[in-house]
């Protein structure tokens, strides 16, 4: 059997990097580790080809060439799987959906010919035998949430390395905590499951025999969610790294009680962890307690972040306006935590109902549903789905001042400066060849291309670093090229909505 495994275009978002990869000279920023995950899951005897669709286009000969298309999507990429599922249908084929995308949205796909709801390990064993008998259901799904232990390797030949900019692989799924807003627990449960030791350095040597150097993103939605286990994983990556003189760096998810473990930052630094994405969602007591972050509670923010960069791991920071407790002067008060706590990747969206939290149970109990979600939390139109508490126009002006304070180009690079105070690396920030040759377009397009004002910041922000913060200089070139991003994916999206005065 013939096995077209496509992954839909991902809209324009905060994590599309979008404008950093045309600096970078890379395709997209992740490979579609869920799609690879799936297709090693198969059977050996089938033959398996994947389309990336933010590399390449889906073309009508790779459709006719399978047997059975599997799209796997979230909830960003529901207009480009729309689109892939009504030419897999149009051309004849049998197609199934799963992934994020799935799990909220199945009823919106009548089209499919069957949708796969809950984790692979569980679903694809009678998905398989009733494909080959032809005996396909509409519907297969699961609530169940197996051992990890048995999950393979991906199937990275489906793929070219060189067109992503960072490759990924998973160690956990399930978090502790219960924050309202998100759909993770209800996806894969609130007991941390995790792979062996062996298996993770299976999949690193996977890597590394391939041919990657260079960063690994490790998917989790909480790395720390079992941290005993962790803590027995990261000896064992410190001396494969040794081994191999540390071909390898990594970055990940975490809850902001990492700070509170001292011996886990140390381990994850000496393992090659360099970056930490927190969500610090917002400094309001109220709005914190109301959406349950409670590890969040009960300390200072901004002191938990400072921690965290004094051991070398630059944060990166989740926030969200639009809680029902958020005060009238949130939006200053983000504002002014982000700069005063020196976090640079500020990715702030719109609070939104997703299909199955807590939240989006509360608020249809409540009568505030509207429609749902378009997956882009930076989208003032199709993400905030619900009757706030706070007057829309009011909450969506804010934020647009929120997006547009944060990443102005004065404002942006006053807070590398914040960061460059506390951020201690335990190793030289060395340039990789590929690091060099995207501080060079850098220059191309920040320092030459861009305009007079972002030109001013650049250069004396480069020069700074070279003069009193050179062991941070790879980091800072890629905060500057994050932030071109992250300027023109606003002013874009602000453009396109004809909303500028």
């Amino acid at each position: 059997m013939k096995i077209l495994l496509v992954y839909p275009e991902v809209a324009e978002t905060f994590w599309s990097f979008k404008h950093a990869l045309r600096i970078a000279k890379r395709k997209a920023a992740f490979p579609p580790l869920g799609a690879l995950t799936v297709a090693a899951m198969l059977p050996d005897h089938w033959t398996k080809r994947l389309v990336d669709m933010n590399v390449r286009p889906l073309r009508d000969q790779d459709i006719l060439w399978a047997d059975c298309v599997f799209v796997s999507a979230m909830i960003a990429q529901r207009g480009s799987a729309s689109e892939v599922i009504g030419r897999c249908k149009a051309l004849g084929r049998t197609v199934i959906g799963g992934g994020p995308l799935f799990n909220g949205y199945a009823d919106d796909f009548p089209e499919l010919d069957s949708v796969a709801q809950g984790e692979g390990e569980c679903i694809l064993p009678e998905l398989v035998r009733d494909l080959e008998a032809g005996s396909l259901k509409r519907r297969y799904s699961t609530d169940l949430h197996p051992s990890l232990h048995d999950t393979p390797v991906p199937a990275w030949d489906l793929i070219r390395f060189r067109d992503y900019a960072s490759m990924c692989i998973q160690y956990s799924r399930g978090c502790p905590f219960n924050c309202e807003f998100c759909d993770i627990i209800v996806m894969n449960g609130r007991v941390p499951r995790t792979k062996t030791n062996e298996q993770i350095i299976r999949e690193l040597n996977a890597l590394y025999q391939r041919g990657w150097r260079g960063s690994v993103f490790i998917v989790d939605d909480n790395f720390i969610g079992n941290k005993k286990h962790v803590k027995s994983l990261l000896p064992d990556i410190i001396a494969w790294q040794k081994s191999l003189k540390k071909p390898l760096s990594f970055f990940t998810e975490a809850s902001v009680d990492l700070a509170d473990d001292e011996e886990l930052m140390e381990l994850m630094v000496a393992a090659g962890f360099n970056k930490v994405f927190l969500g610090l969602e917002t400094p309001s007591l109220e709005s914190l307690k109301e959406c349950g972050k409670l590890q969040n509670l009960g300390r200072s923010l901004e002191d938990s972040v400072r921690i965290i960069q004094n051991h070398g791991l630059a944060v990166m920071g989740g926030f969200i306006i639009g809680f029902d407790n958020d005060p009238p002067d949130i939006f200053q008060r983000q504002v002014q935590f982000i700069q005063s706590s020196g976090v640079v990747t500020a990715m702030i969206g719109l609070l939104t109902a997703v299909p199955k939290s807590r939240l989006y149970k509360r608020l249809e109990r409540e009568g505030r549903l509207l429609f749902k979600t378009s997956g882009d939390n930076t989208d003032t139109e199709g993400t905030l789905n619900f009757i706030p508490k706070m007057d829309r126009e009011f909450l969506v002006n804010g934020y647009r001042w929120v997006m547009s304070t944060i990443y102005s180009p004065e404002v942006y690079y006053q807070r590398i400066r914040a960061f460059l105070r506390d951020y201690r690396p335990r190793a030289k920030s060395a340039l990789e060849k590929n690091d060099i040759l995207t501080l060079l377009r850098s220059v191309w397009y920040l320092g030459i291309r861009d305009n007079r004002s972002s030109r001013k910041y650049y250069w004396r922000l480069i020069k700074e670093t070279l003069l009193h913060s050179r062991e941070a200089f790879a980091d800072v070139v890629t905060m500057l090229v994050y932030g071109y991003h992250f300027r023109k994916l606003f002013w874009v999206k602000e453009a396109e909505e004809h909303r500028w005065d």
